[in-house]
This record gives structure tokens, C-alpha cells and sequence, in this order.
């Protein structure tokens, strides 16, 4: 990588270039020039076999943060830690919490797998960062913390619960995002924008005083969206200041294509194996 770019690499998607696996996950690789941060983990076993094909070299990897506790965002932990043993974690509290997805009736497990949680409760507690508000990463970049639920139109995006019942909604609360700063603007990741990608957007550009978006790249969790939050969705990105989107993971066919046809930015897909860079 040009020390001078920020350069990401997606080695996780439900979409993926011939010399990927495809997943139901995601998992994005992001260089700064002075440090090699890994955003989420992807779901099972492609988060090595995937870096191994692009030729990126995880040892290197100084900081993982996790956007939330969900097994697709999450399974490869223990993979990543092995080969980064001393790589600092960054997470909500809440990631730990025990997780469900209650579909005609039947309970999902959703959780952090076991293998991710172990391998994060082995770590020394110097290299775990609890993460309940925004957070400086490096110089020219910072996570998101919670995010302020303020539109009436989003949601988190499914049927999640904390009871395998289904009498306690999951807020969700440990959804998170990171951003950086480029010469173009804002490159804004979200692993699933449970929070809304509205509200996820409206709180970037209040934290940062930026109002230029370079890119906004990630699952915003759309695929079970109705028409109506939909073009909601697309008249209020209308109004910001974006340059693309790459829309990944849990967005949804249906909202991307909505994206394509309605909205001002060009969209482009995205999948394991691509590469984007922007100037510093």
C-alpha cells in the first residue's frame, strides 16, 4: 500500500471475486500507513483462506474492532488472534450478551460464537478497549461508540431478541461504526448499522464536524426493509454530501438495487476480494 492512502480490503461478504470464498459475514482489512486495523471477523473459516488469497499478511494486523456481537461479525476471532496475539480489541460491553433471532416462531442463536468468546476472555485485560462512547483509533480516525436512535423510521433490521422467548427485543445496543479522514472526506465502515444508517450518518458528521462523505462502505441491514423505509432512506441520503456507496453483507438485493436506481452517488457492490483506496 501507498503510505499515503487508506487502503481497505474486504475479505468477508455474501459476495466474493473468484479468488474468494464467499460467506454470510463481513470482515474488512483497513491500512492507515501507520497502523493495520481488522473490522470484524467474518462468520467461519474464510477470513484466512481469504487474506491468504489476496496476499494479506493478518500477522501484521495492531487493532480489531468489532461493530457488534453477532456471529457473522465475529466468528473468526480466535483465527485472528493467533496469528496477532497482541493486537488490541475494541467492542461495546454488550457484544458478550447471550443473542436470538425468532423466525415463525423458532429461536436463532445469533451470539458471539464460543471459540471468539474464549479467545477474547484469554486475552490480558490491557488489550480489551470497552467501547460506551466515541473513541479516538489513530489521528484522523474514531469509532463510532452507540449511536443515538433518533429517526422513527429505522430499525435494528429483524427479529432480535434476548430470550430465545422472544419477550425482550435486542436493541442492539452494541452496534457500532468506525470512520477516517481522507482528502476526500469521510470513508465511513459500518458492520451492520443496526443503529440506521441515517442515524449512524447524522452522528459521523456531528462527531467529526465533516459534512463531505468519501465513501460509506458496509452492511446497513435493508434486506428486510419495507418500501416505505426504504425510499425514506434514499430521500435522506439524498441529502448528504456522499461520493459512493458500497453497500455489502446484510443490505439486501432489493434496497441495493433501490440505491442504484434513486439515489444522486454512484453504488457499486461490494464483495470479498475488493480493494478501494483513498488519498490521505
Amino acid at each position: 500500500m501507498n503510505g499515503s492512502n487508506l487502503s481497505l480490503t474486504i475479505l468477508s461478504d455474501n459476495n466474493a471475486s473468484g479468488c474468494c470464498t464467499a460467506e454470510h459475514g463481513f470482515s474488512v482489512l483497513i491500512e492507515t500507513g501507520s497502523c493495520i486495523i481488522l473490522f470484524d471477523t467474518g462468520r467461519d473459516n474464510v477470513l484466512l483462506p481469504n487474506a491468504a488469497a489476496l496476499g494479506v499478511d493478518l500477522a501484521l494486523t495492531k487493532q480489531l474492532v468489532l461493530s457488534h456481537g453477532h456471529y457473522d461479525h465475529t466468528g473468526g476471532i480466535g483465527d485472528l488472534l493467533s496469528l496477532a496475539p497482541d493486537a488490541t480489541v475494541y467492542l461495546h460491553p454488550g457484544a458478550f450478551r447471550k443473542r436470538y433471532s425468532i423466525r415463525d416462531g423458532i429461536p436463532k442463536t445469533v451470539s458471539m460464537p464460543e471459540p471468539a468468546l474464549s479467545a477474547l476472555t484469554s486475552l490480558p485485560a490491557r488489550q480489551i478497549n470497552m467501547i460506551e462512547q466515541p473513541a479516538v483509533l489513530t489521528c484522523r480516525s474514531g469509532i463510532t461508540g452507540p449511536v443515538p436512535r433518533i429517526t422513527s423510521y429505522e430499525d435494528t433490521g429483524g427479529p432480535f431478541f434476548l430470550d430465545p422467548e422472544g419477550t425482550i427485543p435486542d436493541p442492539i445496543e452494541d452496534d457500532l461504526s468506525i470512520w477516517f479522514e481522507t482528502r476526500d472526506g469521510l470513508v465511513l465502515v459500518a458492520g451492520c448499522c443496526h443503529a440506521g444508517i441515517i442515524n449512524t450518518l447524522r452522528y459521523v458528521t456531528e462527531l467529526t464536524g465533516t459534512e463531505r462523505i468519501a465513501a460509506l462502505i458496509g452492511g446497513f441491514h435493508l434486506s428486510t426493509a419495507s418500501p416505505e423505509r426504504l425510499m425514506q432512506t434514499v430521500d435522506e441520503l439524498n441529502t448528504f454530501d456522499i461520493g459512493r456507496i458500497i453497500p455489502c453483507h446484510c443490505t439486501g438485493e432489493i434496497a441495493a438495487t433501490c440505491f442504484r436506481r434513486n439515489l444522486h452517488c454512484p453504488v457499486e457492490q461490494g464483495y470479498a476480494g475488493m480493494r478501494l483506496e483513498f488519498p490521505l
